[in-house]
């Protein structure tokens, strides 16, 4: 049971959105600008550091969600979600992405962590400046939604299949096309 009276058919921050319209048409929006926007890290990249914090995180919901979308982005590699939650160095993915992950694992911390070593060896596999600070960006990003999420202790969805067919809506619509659905 949540901390505050937030329409319980409404999971997550979900549920927290429609309490706060104001505030939640904001996070939307950040969430549409970080994860769909432009940006050269790929939509399951971004998608990607979203899971991870969260599940590092310990946030089931937000692990839930981002998680089952980057799954499906990743289609047939849809296992390298699982795999990154056991042992990142075993991942099928880019030596790069692998340096962007553990940075976004740092920044989970403090962001403090992060060392010239972490952004030099990203660099030296690739990452780009902007890509660099996508990554932290997203990683800064979903600490404070992963908080806010289990700060107030949101419901998580019960029913089978429940991530899987809120990510087939934001692979289709994105998260602005969320608006519709939460504010009416």
């Amino acid at each position: 049971m949540a901390h505050i009276d937030i329409p319980s058919n409404f999971p997550g921050i979900m549920g927290l959105m429609k309490y706060r319209p104001d505030t939640g048409k904001l996070l939307l929006e950040l969430s549409e600008t970080l994860l769909r926007g432009e940006s050269p890290l790929l939509l399951e990249e971004r998608e990607l550091i979203a899971a991870y914090v969260s599940q590092r995180n310990e946030c089931n919901f937000c692990a839930g969600v981002h998680g089952a979308v980057a799954k499906q982005l990743f289609k047939n590699k849809s296992n390298v979600v699982d795999t990154i939650y056991q042992n990142l160095e075993s991942a099928s993915i880019t030596d790069k992405l692998k340096a962007l992950l553990k940075i976004a694992a740092k920044v989970r911390l403090d962001g403090k962590q992060v060392s010239e070593d972490d952004i030099q060896q990203a660099k030296n596999l690739g990452a780009t400046d902007r890509e660099i600070h996508d990554t932290v960006l997203i990683a800064a990003a979903f600490c404070m939604f992963n908080r806010y999420v289990d700060g107030l202790a949101t419901t998580t969805p019960k029913e089978s299949g429940a991530y899987e067919q809120m990510a087939c809506h934001i692979v289709e619509s994105g998260y602005a096309g969320s608006k519709e659905l939460l504010f009416g």
